[in-house]
């Protein structure tokens, strides 16, 4: 290994994200990153073709996958063949497997928005008049929508075995949608949505031991042992939080809303959680 590590950055800079501006956000990253990294940066559909040149690879606002599903699984195949180091690695459970996960969050009773894929567990839901629908393949609200119970049944008559690809949720009565960001299994701050009608006007948040608690026993169901990992919940009118998406491939940090002091920090474990996986994770 050459005396600094070599990192291709996978980001894409110019996907057009409401509320957000993925590209400043990394840009910042990599500003700092290149203080311990020899760093590149390409957008993902470029990935497969250049990653060999690199001691690891480090994908970041990459954009749904769903957009470069062929060049992404292209991807995820010349990087388990050639022993490629991919941060995060590609062995997470949550949202960069889909979203089955929240069904399966949902039979072993954990703290999740509960979830089915069959018309025939819809008497497994609360009884609620109006429903979420959402593709097991989706990211950024790509393809979801609230219908009514009448016309949720309507789209499965007789004995459809499932929704076509899709999840179905109780449309969750809740106060707030509130993140919790993580680097390896260390967590670095929270951030919240006072205001569910503005889901990405975000503001500090200060955690209590329960709501960590909380966030703790999704990044310890996800077994990475490095990577960065926000836990998306929301608080419900009686007070208690659900899982909305546990984001494991390339969740936007909002970092710009960060308190200088925790943004350092954040870096700061980043760079050294890198540097450890480059040492400890067997590369081609």
């Amino acid at each position: 290994m050459r005396e600094r590590s070599g990192i291709l950055f996978v980001t894409d800079l110019a996907y057009p994200a409401r509320g957000r501006r993925y590209c400043d956000e990394d840009i910042l990253l990599t500003a700092r990153l290149r203080e311990g990294f020899d760093l590149a940066l390409c957008h993902p559909r470029d990935a497969a073709a250049l990653m060999d040149g690199f001691d690891a690879v480090v994908i970041r606002n990459s954009g749904p996958v769903l957009h470069y599903r062929e060049q992404f699984d292209a991807f995820r195949r010349r990087a388990a063949e050639r022993g490629t180091r991919v941060y995060n690695p590609l062995t997470g459970r949550g949202d960069m497997a889909g979203k089955d996960y929240l069904l399966d969050l949902t039979a072993a009773g954990h703290p999740v928005i509960p979830t089915v894929d069959r018309p025939a567990d819809l008497h497994l839901l609360p009884p609620v008049e109006r429903y979420v629908v959402k593709p097991k393949a989706g990211a950024d609200s790509i393809g979801l929508s609230v219908v009514d119970r009448a016309e949720l049944t309507d789209r499965a008559p007789g004995p459809a075995p499932s929704w076509d690809g899709m999840l179905v949720q109780p449309l969750v009565d809740f106060r707030y949608e509130v993140s919790f960001y993580f680097v390896d299994d260390a967590f670095q701050y929270a951030l919240h949505a006072p205001d569910p009608s503005r889901r990405w006007e975000l503001t500090p948040y200060r955690p209590t031991a329960d709501d960590l608690d909380f966030a703790r026993r999704f990044i310890a169901w996800n077994t990475l042992d490095h990577g960065i990992q926000r836990v998306d919940a929301c608080r419900t009118a009686t007070g208690e939080l659900l899982l909305v998406e546990l984001e494991d491939l390339n969740p936007y940090l909002s970092l710009d809303v960060v308190p200088p002091p925790q943004r350092e920090a954040f870096v700061t474990a980043m760079a050294a959680s890198l540097h450890h996986f480059l040492r400890t994770t067997p590369g081609e």
